[in-house]
C-alpha cells in the first residue's frame, strides 16, 4: 500500500460521509501537506461522553453530533495529525450563547483540554493549530463576503456556516453546510473544499442527551468516582448495540489511542497480561468465564450483540477505562494554575439565588370574623 493511499484511509476511516475525496487524494499524491479544520463554539465546558495561505489545500471536518460532545471529533483530529495533516482547531461565537470575554477565556481552556489529551494519547501535537474566529471576522474583506453569501443564500443558518467555513477551506460536519460550500464558495471566487462528516454516536443515557441532566454527559475533569456513578447509571440494555453510548465510546476512544492490529500500538484498556494484539479487555468473575480479550472493537461489538457479554460487565470495564485515559489529563489540570484560572473565568460556578421569605402583610382592619395570618410565603 502507497503512502498516499494510507494516509488518504486514515483521514477518511470511520467517517458517514465523504465530498471531495478525490481532491484530498491529489494532495496527497503530490506530496503536500493537507490543512484540515474543527469549528467549535466555546460556548460550554466540552465533554468527552459531546486562515492560512490560499495555495495550501484544505479540507474541513465540523463535528456535528450533540452526544459524546467532544470526544467523537477528537479521535478524527488524531486521526488526521496521525495523517500529517496540519489541523487547525477554530473556536466561534455561536447565537450569543455567552458573553465574548467568557467565550475568548473558553477558547483557551479548550486548548488546555485538547492538547493534554492528544498528549496522553501519544498523539503527535506539532501541527495543531488553534484560531480564534475574532482574528479574521471583524475584518472588512471577511464582512464583504459574508455580506455576498447572505444576498446568494436564502437560509438562517448561512451566515452561521460561512462563519465556519470561509477561512478554513473544507468541512467536516453537517451533509447541507458541505453543500453548501461546495455550491456557493465558487461563486464567491473560492475554491472547493472537501467536506468530511462525521457519524453521530449515542451518549451515556442512550441517543439523546439532556443539558440538565449530570448523568448524560462526563466532564474531562470528573473524579474517579463521579464518572463511574455515571457509567452505573448509563442506559445499556443487553444485546442492544444501536443506542448503546458505552460500547459507542469504548470503539471510539478505543480507536484514537491506537491502530487495531498494531504491534506498536498503544492499549491503555487492555488488561497487563492480555495477549499480544489486544485492544481491550473485560474482566469477568472466574463462574461467568473470566478475564475477556478483543484484538478488534467489531469482535467486541458483535459479542455484546449476541448476549455474551453482560451490561454489568462492560460498565464496570468502560468505567475503568476512562478513569484510566483521563487520570494524565487530570494530573496536568492539577499542576497546571493556569488551566485552573482560565477554567474558572471561562465556566465560573454558578451561584443560586436564595429567594428571601416575605412576611404577609395584615389589612390594617382584618375583615369580621377572619383572622390576620402571619404566614410567609415565598
Amino acid at each position: 500500500m502507497s503512502a498516499g493511499k494510507e494516509r488518504y484511509d486514515l483521514i477518511t476511516r470511520r467517517l458517514q460521509e465523504v465530498l471531495g475525496g478525490e481532491a484530498i487524494k491529489n494532495i496527497l499524491s503530490e506530496g503536500k501537506t493537507p490543512k484540515c479544520y474543527l469549528g467549535t463554539a466555546a460556548t460550554g465546558r466540552p465533554e468527552q461522553l459531546s486562515s492560512s495561505e490560499s495555495v495550501d489545500p484544505y479540507c474541513e471536518y465540523t463535528s456535528s453530533q450533540p452526544i459524546s460532545v467532544i470526544l467523537v471529533p477528537l479521535t478524527k483530529i488524531a486521526d488526521f495529525l496521525r495523517a500529517d495533516v496540519e489541523a487547525h482547531v477554530h473556536a466561534f461565537l455561536d447565537n450569543l450563547k455567552a458573553l465574548l470575554a467568557l467565550v475568548e477565556h473558553g477558547t483557551r481552556y479548550y486548548e488546555h483540554v485538547l492538547r493534554a489529551v492528544f498528549t496522553s494519547l501519544s498523539i503527535p501535537v506539532s501541527k495543531l493549530r488553534f484560531v480564534q474566529g475574532s482574528t479574521y471576522q471583524l475584518s472588512r474583506e471577511y464582512n464583504m463576503d459574508n455580506y455576498k453569501l447572505c444576498a446568494t443564500v436564502i437560509g438562517t443558518r448561512c451566515q452561521e456556516g460561512w462563519c465556519r467555513g470561509h477561512e478554513a477551506g473544507g468541512e467536516f460536519g453537517i451533509s447541507s453546510a458541505g453543500t453548501l460550500y461546495q455550491l456557493y464558495l465558487p461563486r464567491l471566487g473560492y475554491r472547493k473544499r472537501p467536506h468530511l462528516m462525521n457519524a453521530m454516536v449515542p451518549g451515556p443515557q442512550g441517543a439523546k442527551m439532556s443539558s440538565s441532566d449530570p448523568n448524560s454527559k462526563i466532564d474531562f475533569l470528573d473524579p474517579p468516582s463521579v464518572i463511574r456513578q455515571k457509567i452505573k447509571k448509563a442506559f445499556c440494555e443487553e444485546g442492544d448495540i444501536a443506542e448503546n453510548g458505552l460500547l459507542a465510546f469504548q470503539i471510539t476512544a478505543g480507536t484514537a489511542s491506537g491502530r487495531e492490529g498494531q504491534s506498536d500500538a498503544k492499549r491503555p484498556f487492555a488488561a497487563a497480561d492480555a495477549p499480544e494484539g489486544s485492544v481491550f479487555s473485560i474482566p469477568r468473575d472466574e463462574k461467568y468465564g473470566g478475564l475477556l480479550h478483543f484484538s478488534k472493537y467489531k469482535d467486541l461489538e458483535d459479542a455484546f450483540a449476541a448476549a455474551q457479554i453482560h451490561p454489568g460487565d462492560l460498565k464496570k470495564a468502560v468505567g475503568d477505562a476512562i478513569v484510566d485515559l483521563l487520570e494524565p489529563i487530570q494530573e496536568a489540570f492539577q499542576t497546571n494554575e493556569e488551566w485552573q484560572k482560565v477554567t474558572e473565568l471561562a465556566y465560573p460556578s454558578e451561584v443560586k439565588e436564595v429567594k428571601k421569605k416575605r412576611e404577609k402583610i395584615c389589612p390594617a382592619t382584618p375583615r369580621e370574623g377572619k383572622e390576620c395570618s402571619r404566614a410567609t410565603s415565598s
